[in-house]
This record gives structure tokens, sequence and C-alpha cells, in this order.
């Protein structure tokens, strides 16, 4: 008999789920990997209840984890997050984008789906900065170099889970 699936929250102290994968396995998966699954999103990126977003609003080592999982993330993508002094925070195209740009902006890529997860779940998880700046970057792609390639469609989904 299978072991029950964890509660979001206690995948993200280190419970694994049912099938033996940690958040840290997550973590330290290949591009390949990360582009081959599609169930793990969910569990890095949860969208959660209030009480739960409260859990990870005010744990620490639940937000330092969030922020693990966000660099996994953006290295995936391409993408870099930069984070100031004054609490400034940009996301940018890190000097791997131009070859992992190839896997997502393009038309009808599973990974759109994956940042509409990410930037909704940042937004319930307390994340509010970086959903907000991962929203300015995928605009500034969509813009630049995606308009005819990603649809309005997704890139309306894009700003509404960013809230924005």
């Amino acid at each position: 008999m299978q072991a029950p699936q964890p509660s979001v929250i206690e995948f993200y102290k280190g419970r694994p789920l049912a099938n033996g994968v940690c958040l840290v396995d997550m973590w330290d998966w290949t591009d390949a990997e990360l582009e081959s699954d599609n169930g793990y999103i969910e569990w890095m990126f949860p969208i959660v209840d209030a009480e739960e977003a409260r859990a990870f609003i005010w744990d620490d080592v639940l937000r330092d984890r969030v922020h693990v999982s966000l660099a996994t993330m953006l290295k995936f993508f391409g993408l870099e997050r930069l984070a100031f002094p004054n609490g400034r925070l940009l996301v940018l195209r890190a000097a791997t984008f131009p070859e992992r740009r190839r896997m997502w902006v393009l038309k009808d890529s599973q990974s759109h789906n994956r940042l509409a997860r990410m930037l909704a779940s940042l937004r319930l998880l307390g994340h509010e900065n970086e959903a907000r700046a991962l929203f300015r970057c995928l605009e500034d792609v969509y813009r630049e170099e995606g308009r005819d390639i990603i649809s309005p469609d997704v890139f309306y989904s894009w700003r509404d889970a960013a809230g924005r």
C-alpha cells in the first residue's frame, strides 16, 4: 500500500510525496526532467487556502524554500532574480536565456501554464513582489520577441495570475 500524499506544508518541510520524491529532489532535477514532468509544478507552486497561505507567509523556512523553488524554475526558463538592498526586485533574462527560450517562447508550450501557476502561487504564498517582477520580465519577453509566438490569451492569463 502506497503512503498517502503529504499536505503541501508537510511537503515543503521535507516530507516526500507518495512516490518518494521530496522538494529538494525537484530542486536538483535537470532541465530535461523538469520539462518532461508536469505534476511537480503543483507541489513547487501550490494554490493554497487562507490557513496554508498564512503558514507560508509567517514561516521563515517555508518562505526560504519558496525562494529556492523560484530560483530553480527561473533557471529552467533562462531567467534570474536580482534583489537589491533597498528591497527592489528584478527578474531578468539570464545568459542562458537564448538557449532556454527555445523551450518556452513558442506557440502552445506547456510552460505557459507553468508560468501562470507560478505567478498565482507566488501571490498566494506572500511573494507578491516576486510575482510582479516575474510578470514584468514576461511582459518584456512577450513585447520584444514573443508577441507573434505567444498568444494574447496566454499573456492575459499571466497578467491575471500576477494580479495586474
